[in-house]
């Protein structure tokens, strides 16, 4: 069909054509590029995060100054940290998947407020951590069983953290 166009614009309009999907073409393949490039930045993010909370556990949040603190999710400000955060940080701190009930029973155990404000905190658990996953910040690994569970993402050579992992120092709560 020739969408209304006539014998000599025709031949505009495929040439038209023919460059936008060149062009198209291009910025899906810089598009995909980008995309990989920021799953491997998110990844090395949260291999240095895990590392800089595991040397954090193992001397004190004193050891951090304010800015960094925050840039992981560690500093208070003096109230309950936000549901999201929580869940980051248990995470961030686990040594393994975590199922979203193993997530809800850490949250419970260590920040009981953050739960009590939810009418189905299973529910709210699952769909921040598939957030996360949206983010790129978490992964979800199909255990044994068929269900879910959840893993920090971190580089594979996050060396800083399985030393800490392997000399037998479990973080606290995990």
């Amino acid at each position: 069909m020739n969408s209304g166009l006539n014998g000599s614009n025709g031949n505009a309009a495929n040439k038209s054509d023919s460059h936008v999907q060149e062009v198209v073409r291009a910025a899906h393949e810089e598009l995909r590029q980008l995309m990989r490039q920021r799953a491997e930045i998110m990844k090395r993010i949260g291999t240095v995060k895990q590392t800089i909370v595991g040397l954090a556990n193992l001397f004190g949040d004193d050891v951090l100054n304010d800015e960094l603190l925050e840039l992981v999710d560690r500093k208070s400000g003096g109230r309950q940290p936000g549901f999201t955060k929580a869940c980051r940080m248990v995470l961030m701190e686990a040594n393994r998947p975590l199922g979203a009930r193993e997530v809800c029973e850490h949250l419970q155990r260590r920040m009981p407020p953050v739960l009590m404000r939810h009418k189905d905190p299973l529910a709210s658990v699952t769909t921040v951590l598939n957030r996360l996953v949206e983010y790129g910040e978490a992964r979800t690994v199909a255990r044994e069983n068929g269900r879910r569970a959840w893993q920090w993402v971190a580089d594979a050579s996050g060396a800083a953290m399985e030393s800490i992992h392997t000399r037998g120092t479990s973080l606290p709560g995990m």
